[in-house]
């Protein structure tokens, strides 16, 4: 039986409130493009504790330590001057690999994504990878990826100080042990229980006997995601603003 969902919060609201304890005490967070619930999350984290970490939103001007975009990213990520970053792909796998390329035959794929980027890099050296993925079933979490576009683990003998420390879906939290190459579940998110991640997941994870339910977001917290986060987020991510927290939309500049 499914455990009972609070009508309280949206999904999003309770993803970002996850990813934000992820978060913990990091100094500087970057969050790349088209990751508005990463973002929230690290706005969230700053504002909560004060001013840090730092945050930097590529796309943004007013929430970002970056004069240089993509490329000054990778020169502070290289530096060991960003910990925490987020990635994704259109497969994850239980060994933490990422697939951003394609799905089937590389030559004749049945899928095209949109390409690895510098993901590979990144996750080599930003120290805390915090992968996340909507849409949590069989089809993206899968025994093993198509295409490694960044790999979860590395030889013994590869210096590696960057790499994955957790899985955030819209089911259910998972962390990274990397010394086994393996997840671990570590909470279900409300409305959803362990058979039903069991059933939606491609790859075999460890778990606690009793599996505990994702705490819901505070009402402190939501307060200041709806009224502090909310409007910031509208600078690189207007829609999502707006259907998520009714942020009106600005107006056409002439």
């Amino acid at each position: 039986m499914k455990s009972a969902r609070p009508e309280t919060f949206r999904d999003e609201e309770l993803l970002a409130d996850v990813i934000c304890r992820l978060i913990g005490d990091a100094r500087h967070v970057a969050v790349g493009a088209a990751s508005p619930i990463p973002a929230t999350a690290a706005l969230l984290a700053r504002e909560r504790s004060g001013g840090k970490p730092f945050v930097s939103l590529l796309g943004s001007r007013a929430h970002t330590f970056f004069t240089d975009g993509a490329r000054e990213l990778f020169d502070c990520a290289g530096q060991g001057r960003i910990d925490v970053f987020f990635l994704s792909g259109g497969q994850i796998d239980g060994e933490g690999n990422i697939n951003l390329v394609n799905v089937g035959d590389y030559e004749r794929p049945k899928v095209r994504f949109p390409g690895s980027f510098g993901s590979a890099y990144l996750y080599y050296v930003v120290p805390r990878v915090i992968l996340f993925r909507v849409g949590h079933s069989r089809r993206t979490l899968v025994p093993k990826v198509d295409f490694i576009s960044a790999p979860g683990g590395s030889p013994d003998n590869v210096f590696r100080p960057g790499g994955p420390v957790a899985l955030v879906t819209d089911r259910c939290l998972f962390d990274f042990d990397r010394a086994r190459r393996r997840f671990r579940l570590v909470s279900v998110h409300p409305g959803h229980n362990l058979e039903e991640i069991i059933e939606n997941t491609g790859f075999e994870f460890d778990r606690p006997s009793d599996v505990p339910v994702t705490p819901a977001p505070s009402a402190d917290t939501l307060r200041l995601m709806r009224t502090v986060v909310a409007p910031m987020l509208a600078e690189v991510y207007p829609q999502f603003a707006q259907s998520v927290f009714g942020v009106a939309l600005p107006l056409p500049t002439a």
